[in-house]
């Protein structure tokens, strides 16, 4: 893919909470909150075909692929290469990074997907878990993992109300460009 081409990536685990993602792809990068926030958009989606489980001994979790289960996450827009690179460097060797399709929701229902409404599906990319013999037999939680320990994992509080409806904010254009 060309470098100024627009990635999209699904994610399942502490790339969730935006607050995360921002530190893996903008750490160092001194530009307004409102900015980072306008590059990117995030949607709740449903990937069919795969199950999450937590990685042993760590606060992140790994999906490998199974046709009776679904694993509910974040499909993000405005992803450059840069981004991708340092979400590559971010997941390591544990993970590979795959091409799938995934169902975004027009509805989000409760944790055990009841009520959850389905609409377009989009390809995307997504990092998937190489070692299935070190992941433990329960699910992992995003709710957990954000009130327990998402502050280990963010270089500071970006103000994100709820990272599971994300809305970008409106900024000028020449604040988007600095961004990048």
């Amino acid at each position: 893919m060309a470098p100024d081409e627009e990635h999209t990536a699904f994610f399942y685990g502490t790339l969730m909470a935006a607050e995360v993602f921002f530190t893996v792809c903008y750490r160092n990068t001194a530009v307004d909150v409102a900015v980072l926030k306008s590059l990117h958009s995030f949607n709740p989606a449903i990937l069919h075909g795969y199950c999450r489980r937590r990685v042993q001994y760590a606060d992140y979790p790994g999906i490998t692929p199974d046709a009776d289960h679904e694993v509910r996450g974040m499909y993000v827009t405005g992803l450059t290469a840069a981004n991708m690179y340092k979400l590559d460097q971010f997941e390591g060797s544990e993970y590979d990074r795959k091409t799938v399709k995934v169902r975004l929701l027009t509805k989000v229902g409760d944790d055990k997907g009841a009520g959850n409404v389905e609409g377009d599906e989009v390809e995307t990319e997504v990092y998937v878990y190489k070692n299935p013999n070190h992941l433990e037999d329960r699910e992992w939680d995003f709710e957990e993992f954000r009130t327990q320990r998402m502050k280990l994992w963010t270089r500071e509080d970006y103000g994100f109300e709820n990272t599971d409806h994300f809305a970008p904010q409106e900024v000028d254009e020449k604040d988007k460009a600095a961004a990048v």
